[in-house]
C-alpha cells in the first residue's frame, strides 16, 4: 500500500489558491478541475504500454500505446463531481461510475443512498475521487462497495487530508494506493479537515 502526497510546484500552488476564503465558487470549480487532472497525470503514470507502428506522412514511426488497460473514476457524491471534468480531460474514454454518501452529522459515519457502476467494473482499473479524505469514512465505504464487483484494481484521489483519514483508509483497505493533493495537520472536533479549505461540495457548488 503506498501514500503519495504531490509535491508538484503547480499543484502545490493552486491549493493554496484553492483554500483561500476569497476564491469564488467559479474560481473554486476550475481549481479542483484542473488539480484532479494534474494528479491523474501522476495516478496514471503506471499503466503498461505496448509497442505500435504507425504510419507518419514521411515514414513508419515505432511508438507506443497504452495496453488495452480499460479505466473508470468514480466520483463520491457530490463534491466527487468537481473532479471529473479534470480527469476526463485526459482520459476522455474512461467509463464513470457514482456512489452517494453523505456523513451523519452526529456519527459522522458515511450513509450511503446510491451507487451506480459500469456494467464492466470487473474488466477495469478505477480511480476513486473525492476531495476530502477527512475520517476516512466515506472512502472505506466506498471502496468497500465497489470490491463487491470485483474490479481489476482501485486507486483512491483527493486534494486535502487529515492524518487520521489517510490512518483509517491503509488499515481499511491496505491494497489501494492513495493519492493526496496535500496532506493537513488534524481533524477538529467536528470531524473537519485543518486548516483544510472549508466544506468542498458548498464551495464547488455555491450552497453556503
Amino acid at each position: 500500500m503506498a501514500v503519495h502526497v504531490m509535491d508538484h510546484p503547480l499543484i502545490q500552488h493552486k491549493v493554496s489558491v484553492l483554500r483561500d476564503v476569497k476564491t469564488t465558487s467559479k474560481q473554486f470549480r476550475e481549481l479542483v478541475s484542473e488539480i484532479a487532472m494534474l494528479m491523474c497525470y501522476e495516478a496514471t503514470r503506471d499503466l503498461p504500454l505496448t509497442d505500435k507502428d504507425v504510419q507518419t506522412p514521411l515514414a513508419t514511426a515505432h511508438t507506443k500505446v497504452i495496453a488495452g488497460k480499460k479505466l473508470a473514476f468514480v466520483p463520491i457524491l457530490r463534491a466527487g463531481l468537481g473532479m471529473v471534468d479534470g480527469v476526463l480531460t485526459l482520459v476522455p474514454n474512461a467509463r464513470v461510475g457514482h456512489i452517494g454518501l453523505y456523513r451523519d452529522p452526529d456519527t459522522l459515519q458515511p450513509v450511503e443512498y446510491y451507487c451506480k457502476l459500469p456494467a464492466d467494473i470487473e474488466q477495469r482499473e478505477v480511480i476513486v475521487v473525492d476531495p476530502m479524505l477527512a475520517t476516512g469514512g466515506s472512502a472505506i465505504d466506498a471502496i468497500s462497495q465497489i470490491k463487491k464487483r470485483g474490479p481489476k484494481d482501485i486507486k483512491f484521489m483527493c486534494l486535502i487530508a487529515a492524518p487520521e483519514g489517510v490512518e483509517a483508509l491503509t488499515k481499511a483497505h491496505p491494497d489501494v494506493e492513495v493519492y493526496i493533493a496535500a496532506l493537513d495537520d488534524c481533524l477538529n472536533d467536528h470531524g473537519y479537515i485543518v486548516p483544510g479549505l472549508g466544506d468542498a461540495g458548498d464551495r464547488i457548488f455555491g450552497t453556503k
